[in-house]
């Protein structure tokens, strides 16, 4: 009994032995979960910071036992309550924001949760390399001020390149000059059909029609390519286009999220603001100092009111919990998007303690607050609030007087009826008795009482009368003229700001020492120079930060900027980590690229189309995108641009094309407010009041470009959410591209696709007649925008056979079937 009692309690103690080291090996099937699908995460993401040997803030993720110990911050992952892991919080940007490089993907966040709760297993390791402790946060030394973002712009010397046939312009010098350091061999030209399709999609969002690929092909002059990119730029398709991806930026919405997620009064005219000055070629410098502060510059124009919606353009809690925790949420949203969009740091990071990774402390943070603090919030509840903190006149002074005698007739007008409804209500106060003489005092009662007296002291027809006259005054009462000439805009408390303290920890009830606006200690030296403006109504604080964001001498802003247009022009940034160019985000892959490319934006006036015009006439960006096994094994991420990255349409594009390639898009009406596409009554039935706040449009704004699409947070177009449309909670620098059955599922299987379907269908028959083959080589030719073989030409001719004899489908179903199957060809949807 004893030697059973022994065993027993040992066999218990190697259990629980077993359970508290987990001997990760032994747990195989949670190992190969690891080590397919968590591991290739942190190899992207985090060991680069937490890694063998590598320990930021006291973490390491290359152990189970350093990732269960934690670090600087606290136990990374919480055994008995995973879902409280503070990974996931910072995954999920809760509290830290990792990777700073962006938010992973909502799939991967999944995937780390799953492995949490299945116990965090790890292979055991037999390479650990011993951690140099990194404890404390970087300072503000010569080192750090001399990090390659923040030195001052130099124009390099070009590169002396003996392949004159490959370079366009010095863009190819500095490319080709990498490539043959390493050994490499550009790709050749792609071919016009792919230029055409190439250039129309990257400067327009839209596809080129059949006419336009033959004009172009057939166009062999010297001048073709580059009359055509001209062109392009100057179409007003093209503001369309990339305003999109400065909204992006932005985390633009027409909704203000939370429980109401009610709609933002007058916020489109921000896009229109932004689509505009894409097509205006606005110098970037004006365009900043426009959103910043653009209702404090000497000279106020309607555009530079409506350019400060970018400060009211993020979420809003009208019924928060703790209004002042709101109040600083709200500033920190501020700071996010302004530090990582215009100056490419993540200070939003500095928030409850110094900046783990860049030399951004605390006080840094707060002074920056600063600039912001004087901001009235969006409005406190009520719509009325918000039209008197965040609705703005930009009314000409003719429009102005004409809108103030609208308000005097109508004022007149409600008190002529204010007068009726008296001479009335006069009359039965004097026959009340009791209560209803209490009663009455309340004016949304008095028609009930009102009514009580018909026959004994007013006729009925006086009753129906009086009746009238009280609705309609109501009516106009709760609906005063509105003036079409308002903006959502920015306002402030006047010309005094209130004190900023540094919150200890974060918190809002912790106030410590006092700070005033300053710029990162790490980039400059200067101090603001703030100037009230004279009317009063602000404090300045806004201008001068603006002042300093565009100034020539500060070189960050320009080359996050251009570092952009790269990206959106080649699909990633000469830097990868374009919301990040601190300490620990990726060094530039061309960094004498990037400082030339930095001196011509300056040069052409800050110049977007300028640029991007030098980029897309570049054989860079002229390159195929065709494999080559030797390059790919010596480049596998084409780091050196060997040839051109393929990339699949963007959300927006994809469905513009699907309404271009059937015949019905609307692109002549630009502008105006937001248009609200079909959605199934399944995915409104979510809404917590199912179809609230999603209202109706005619068929032919429904037609109209992606662009002008209502954004409301908390209910997204279900076929732009599957192909990964910006997540608007946060500044969006990068879209993922993800691959997922909800993609193929709806572009087969929704009533959307099916209707559009149809509609192409008809299309071909209008266009083609009842011949079959041209029927499918017209849809060929339309969905890939160039001329299909006759063996693709037998195949869709095939196809309508099979659905017609072996499925029964008459000819118009087959027809629609097949313009389906046209749809879904990867060659719609990706270019190369």
């Amino acid at each position: 009994m004893f030697r059973i009692s022994c065993l027993l309690i040992s066999f218990c103690l190697v259990q629980l032995f077993a359970s508290a080291i987990f001997a990760d090996d032994d747990n195989e099937a949670g190992v190969k979960f690891y080590v397919e699908h968590v591991e290739p995460v942190f190899v992207a993401k985090c060991f680069k910071c937490h890694g063998n040997g590598k320990a930021k803030g006291g973490l390491s993720f290359y152990t189970r036992d350093a990732l269960l110990k934690g670090g600087e911050s606290g136990t990374a992952v919480d055994l008995d309550a995973p879902k409280s892991s503070m990974i996931l919080d910072a995954l999920n940007y809760e509290s830290f924001e990792m990777p700073p490089s962006g938010k992973l993907p909502p799939a991967q966040i999944d995937i780390i949760a799953k492995w949490i709760k299945m116990g965090a297993p790890m292979p055991n390791r037999t390479d650990v390399i011993k951690i140099k402790e990194e404890h404390g946060s970087p300072q503000v030394t010569e080192q750090t001020r001399n990090h390659w973002a923040f030195r001052p712009i130099q124009n390099p010397e070009l590169p002396a390149i003996n392949k004159s046939n490959r370079i366009q312009n010095p863009i190819d010098a500095f490319i080709l000059n990498r490539l043959s350091e390493a050994g490499l061999s550009p790709n050749p030209e792609a071919s016009k059909q792919t230029l055409i399709r190439r250039l129309y999609y990257n400067l327009t969002g839209l596809p080129p029609t059949p006419e336009q690929v033959t004009a172009f092909v057939s166009d062999t002059s010297a001048q073709a390519y580059e009359k055509l990119v001209d062109e392009l730029l100057a179409s007003p398709h093209y503001g369309e286009h990339w305003a999109r991806y400065w909204l992006d930026l932005v985390r633009y919405a027409e909704s203000n999220s939370f429980e109401r997620d009610n709609p933002k009064p007058f916020v489109w005219k921000y896009r229109d603001y932004v689509i505009r000055s894409f097509n205006d070629d606005k110098p970037y410098d004006q365009f900043l100092m426009e959103q910043l502060a653009g209702d404090e510059l000497s000279e106020m124009t309607p555009d530079s009111i409506t350019a400060t919606g970018y400060y009211r353009i993020g979420q809003w809690d009208d019924e928060p919990a703790d209004p002042k925790l709101a109040l600083y949420d709200e500033l920190d949203d501020i700071i996010a998007t302004t530090s990582q969009g215009m100056l490419g740091l993540s200070m939003n990071c500095a928030r409850c303690h110094d900046h783990k990774l860049d030399p951004i402390s605390q006080a840094d943070y707060y002074s920056m607050v600063a600039f912001f603090k004087n901001i009235r919030r969006y409005g406190v509840r009520s719509d009325t609030s918000v039209y008197e903190s965040s609705v703005r006149s930009i009314a000409t002074p003719k429009e102005s007087a004409a809108h103030a005698k609208q308000i005097a007739r109508h004022n007149e007008h409600v008190e002529q009826l204010r007068k009726k409804l008296d001479s009335v209500e006069e009359m039965i106060r004097e026959q009340l008795q009791g209560g209803e003489r209490d009663d009455f005092k309340a004016d949304s009662v008095r028609l009930r009482i009102v009514k009580k007296y018909i026959g004994k002291h007013l006729t009925k027809k006086e009753f129906e009368a009086y009746a009238a006259n009280r609705k309609q005054w109501n009516d106009l009462r709760n609906r005063p003229p509105k003036s079409a000439a308002m903006a959502l805009a920015v306002t402030e408390h006047g010309a005094d700001a209130p004190a900023t303290h540094v919150l200890i920890r974060g918190n809002p009830i912790s106030e410590g020492d006092v700070v005033e606006p300053a710029f990162p200690a790490v980039l400059t030296s200067l101090t603001p120079e703030i100037v009230p403006p004279g009317d009063g109504k602000s404090s300045g604080r806004r201008l001068a930060l603006a002042k300093w964001m565009t100034d020539e001498n500060n070189p960050l802003p320009i080359r996050v900027i251009v570092n952009r247009i790269w990206q959106w022009n080649f699909g990633r940034g000469l830097v990868r980590t374009s919301n990040n160019f601190g300490l620990t985000g990726n060094a530039p892959t061309h960094p004498l690229l990037l400082e030339w490319l930095a001196t011509q934006f300056q040069k052409n006036d800050r110049s977007f189309k300028k640029l991007i015009k030098l980029m897309v006439m570049s054989n860079a960006w002229k390159m195929s995108s065709q494999p080559n096994q030797t390059a790919y094994e010596k480049d596998p991420l084409n780091d050196l641009y060997w040839r051109f990255d393929m990339r699949r349409l963007r959300a927006e594009e994809i469905r513009d094309s699907i309404l271009a390639v059937n015949g019905t898009i609307n692109v002549e009406k630009m502008f105006g407010p937001s248009i609200y596409p079909v959605i199934p009554e399944a995915v409104l039935a979510g809404q917590s009041r199912p179809g609230a706040g999603w209202g109706q449009s005619s068929e032919e704004d429904r037609r109209r470009r992606s662009i002008y699409i209502h954004i409301k947070r908390s209910l997204a177009v279900p076929l732009l959410a599957a192909f990964d449309v910006a997540d608007t909670d946060f500044t969006c620098p990068v879209r993922f591209a993800t691959t997922q059955p909800t993609q193929a599922l709806g572009m087969l299987n929704s009533d959307f696709l099916n209707a559009e379907a149809k509609l192409f269908a008809d299309k071909l028959k209008a266009d083609a007649g009842e011949d079959i083959t041209k029927q499918v080589q017209l849809a060929l030719q339309r969905v890939t925008q160039r001329v299909p073989s006759q063996d693709e030409i037998n195949r869709g001719v095939q196809l309508l056979n099979v659905l017609q004899t072996e499925f029964k489908q008459d000819q118009n179903t087959a027809l629609k079937n097949f313009c389906l199957m046209a749809l879904n060809l990867n060659e719609f949807v990706y270019l190369d």
